[in-house]
């Protein structure tokens, strides 16, 4: 998009949501500038989305602006920070018109003042392909306490927020491909919600942690591989919400359906390690180990899992 065209449009969608940040010079600028926190360290986070690829197709233009913030805040989440910014950018494709422009703007709107976030800048292109968005979350931790990946330790507890697995069968229901009373599964893939209510727990307990976005099996791998370290998932502790039960006790190979649950991303919730008990928030479900395996068990059995969850490229 180019000239008065675009400038008018970040006008009038996107600058209202600055929320008044003197840095963000209301858009007017090509460029921020972020304030400082003394005693603090800026955390900065970056994911992107493709439609067809991280959302169906004609997915509401609002409800995916909402996921583009909760995925980026859910990074920070996992980092024990609080969020305050971000920074956009987004290739409309032309089937993208004003309507839909509108509609995500004020989905993002929405998700920005729910979470107390600012936009502060970014920037908006035409493109031949899908529709594809980019965010930057930016967050305060107090200085030198972010949660790192690396940072676990032999005989750490793993443990995982939340439950397990309703995003990959959020993904099956919004397909229409399992059945969904009520629609509690399809929202947990559309909206996911970030846990940032765990920052506590894990600046009081967590000697590592990341977001289960890719899987709960491969997000734990990040932190084992960036620790130098190897660990054990045991299935059987896995939580389970009350619609994963039900469609685990439908399935007639157990261990494969819990190892679909432990791989399928997208629940959004922290897994992390601990030294001792696990902490508030969190459910215990395995522990770290000396080398560099990687053993899944179920009934104290190894299960051989060849992928660990999503794989970007």
């Amino acid at each position: 998009m180019s000239g008065a065209d675009e400038f008018s449009e970040i006008a009038r969608l996107f600058r209202p949501l600055t929320g008044g940040v003197a840095g963000a010079f209301d858009l007017l600028d090509d460029a921020a500038v972020v304030p400082q926190r003394p005693g603090f360290d800026l955390v900065v986070t970056k994911d992107a989305i493709v439609e067809g690829v991280h959302f169906p197709a004609g997915e509401r233009p609002d409800l995916v602006a909402r996921k583009l913030l909760r995925v980026n805040l859910s990074d920070l989440a996992a980092k024990a920070a609080e969020p305050f910014a971000c920074f956009l950018a987004v290739a409309w494709p032309e089937a993208f018109g004003g309507a839909e422009r509108e509609a995500f703007a004020a989905g993002l709107g929405e998700d920005l003042r729910a979470f107390g976030v600012a936009l502060m800048g970014g920037d908006t292109v035409s493109t031949s392909g899908p529709f594809t968005a980019s965010l930057t979350a930016l967050g305060w931790v107090p200085e030198g306490r972010m949660v790192r990946r690396a940072g676990a330790r032999v005989g750490d507890v793993l443990a995982v927020s939340g439950t397990i697995g309703d995003g990959a069968l959020g993904l099956l229901a919004a397909r229409g491909e399992i059945e969904d009373p009520g629609g509690w599964l399809a929202d947990r893939y559309r909206l996911p919600n970030p846990r940032l209510d765990l920052r506590d727990s894990l600046r009081g307990g967590a000697t590592a942690a990341a977001d289960v976005s890719d899987g709960l099996v491969a997000d734990a791998g990040h932190i084992a591989e960036a620790s130098g370290l190897g660990l054990h998932i045991d299935l059987d502790a896995l939580p389970l919400s009350p619609a994963a039960r039900q469609w685990l006790e439908a399935q007639a190979d157990r261990a494969a359906a819990l190892t679909r649950l432990a791989t399928g991303g997208d629940d959004y919730e922290v897994v992390c390690a601990a030294n001792g008990a696990a902490p508030d928030g969190f459910t215990a479900i395995g522990e770290m180990t000396a080398g560099s395996a990687l053993e899944i068990r179920l009934d104290g059995v190894r299960l051989d899992v060849a992928q660990g969850g999503w794989r970007h490229l």
